[in-house]
């Protein structure tokens, strides 16, 4: 994939904005991470430090402390404004007595693609629907695979191109309303070339609908999911071009509502034993034989 098409500053800049209020507007992310969360069901796996990529305000925490109440959990995003929304905040008793904050996750204000992590220091990198939000998802597949430890597991979740659809076509301006969503086949191949081992992709089709036009776009904005591609519109959109817009919308109503379609793509795969050193050469491993 070809670099310089997302406007990384204004990633964030949408994400800090909606921060104080993201919990009235997560709705679909956080039903993706419940779906991610059920997937976990079938991984035998006890690890001891968990990564969140794009932890936003920490919505996945919750979730993965009770399933794994042993693990410390550390929360990366992109946006200070979103991690500190997450913090509870103490009572000035519990500051006064330095208490009320043990065993809260770790959050850093960092990139996906520079992670200030030591290698092989995480047995599990969650990240639920951030890599459509990067200009390229290599760099941050590659690093989280670093972070990993042999035997980690990387668990996703991200937007395929099927995704908002209903919108692209609805504009016929030439400029990007949307990101840009990789295929599934594309993002395992990806996995593989970072390093990871038998990567398992699925997904799944998840149609919204709406009584009108604007109800739609309001939950988008509200979630900090409006558009942040070079390619969009950085003026106004005049009103003849949104009436145009809202028409052919409306032209796609069944049964009296509105779709807006999600393509969801989940994956995960493992980090497996090297096969070289970093300078090429193969690793051979002779397994001692048992006693007795």
């Amino acid at each position: 994939m070809n670099s310089g098409f997302v406007d990384r500053q204004q990633v964030g800049r949408r994400f800090s904005r909606v921060a104080a209020t993201y919990g009235e507007g997560d709705f679909f992310v956080r039903e993706v991470d419940r779906r991610m969360q059920e997937r976990l069901d079938y991984v035998n796996l006890q690890p001891k430090r968990i990564l969140d990529l794009g932890c936003s305000r920490g919505g996945s925490f919750s979730g993965l402390a009770a399933r794994y109440p042993a693990a410390d959990l550390i929360g990366l995003d992109i946006s200070p404004a979103m991690l500190a929304a997450g913090r509870t905040p103490r009572a000035n008793w519990q500051r006064w007595l330095g208490i009320g904050r043990n065993g809260d996750p770790l959050r850093l204000a960092a990139d996906a693609a520079n992670l200030p992590l030591a290698s092989r220091s995480a047995a599990m990198v969650w990240s639920n629907l951030l890599l459509h939000w990067l200009d390229d998802p290599i760099p941050a597949l590659a690093e989280a695979h670093r972070v990993l430890e042999v035997g980690g597991l990387l668990m996703l979740s991200t937007l395929g191109p099927d995704t908002l659809r209903e919108l692209r076509a609805a504009f016929a301006d030439g400029y990007a309303h949307t990101q840009r969503f990789a295929d599934m086949h594309d993002l395992g191949d990806m996995l593989v070339g970072c390093g990871f081992a038998d990567p398992v992709m699925d997904m799944e089709v998840i149609t919204l609908t709406y009584d009108d036009f604007d109800a739609m776009l309001a939950d988008l904005r509200a979630a900090g999911s409006a558009c942040a591609m070079k390619a969009r519109r950085h003026g106004l959109t005049g009103r003849n071009a949104w009436e145009t817009a809202r028409a052919a919308y409306e032209g796609m109503r069944r049964e009296g509502r509105l779709p807006a379609t999600f393509e969801v793509i989940y994956g995960h795969a493992w980090k497996a034993a090297p096969k070289q050193t970093p300078d090429g050469r193969a690793i051979v491993r002779f397994d001692l034989p048992r006693k007795g």
